[in-house]
């Protein structure tokens, strides 16, 4: 697995993962358009928060199930808790040195059409 290092823009928040990206994903529900993040994923136990715990501010919405975190000071999404799988979303724009141009593909997911909790 590769090692990557992440942070926000005033990099408050860091982290490191270790996984391999294989893909990128683009993800259409109402959140994720607003950020218009490219995301990778990675297993929580190959997720490392490295400083900033005290800064990041948690949003949920819809089932409440997914946590998204964003830093409270400079307001980057550096990553995410997935409702479906359990695994780490990560924007792959916070990671040192990361080419999208590397990905082998790009999905898109229809976030929009997952339930939705009145």
């Amino acid at each position: 697995m590769k090692q990557y290092k992440g942070s926000c823009h005033c990099g408050s928040v860091t982290y490191e993962i270790s996984t391999d990206v294989e893909f990128g994903a683009v993800c259409d529900c109402s959140i994720c358009k607003r950020k218009g993040a490219l995301m990778g994923f990675a297993e929580p136990e190959n997720f490392n928060l490295l400083t900033g715990e005290e800064s990041l501010s948690l949003y949920q919405f819809n089932s409440n199930v997914a946590k998204h975190y964003f830093c409270s000071k400079c307001g980057i999404y550096t990553h995410h808790y997935k409702r479906s799988d359990g695994k780490i979303g990560f924007n792959t724009g916070c990671i040192e040195g990361f080419d999208k141009e590397d990905l082998s593909e790009i999905k898109q997911v229809p976030g929009s059409t997952f339930s939705v909790v009145d």
